[in-house]
């Protein structure tokens, strides 16, 4: 896992075919605006989280935030263990994001 700020992020993303962004946050946090392009994985439902990430492309490049960084950090950790090796976690998670949301 590699650690990214929201710069980072933006440029990553833009030059990354690869890229797959992942919400992990619940559903009432998503309501509240998600990054462009993003695909919800809510990680405190674990059944499901678990259900839905192993079934990931071990080819992409994941991209995983949360509201400040923490559960993201988690779900990273999660993936690496499914046999993904390229995961980004957004540092400050969502709070320090500055790009548009949707």
């Amino acid at each position: 896992m590699q650690e990214i700020n929201s710069t980072q992020w933006q440029e990553k993303i833009d030059e990354d075919k690869y890229a797959v962004i992942l919400d992990v946050r619940t559903n009432e946090e998503c309501e509240e605006g998600m990054i462009p392009g993003s695909k919800q994985l809510n990680i405190l439902d674990p059944a499901l989280f678990m259900e839905k990430a192993q079934k990931l492309d071990p080819t992409k490049n994941y991209y995983v935030y949360c509201r400040s960084g923490g559960r993201s950090a988690q779900a990273c950790a999660v993936l690496q263990s499914f046999g993904i090796k390229n995961t980004y976690n957004l540092i400050g998670g969502i709070t320090d994001w500055d790009g548009p949301l949707e």
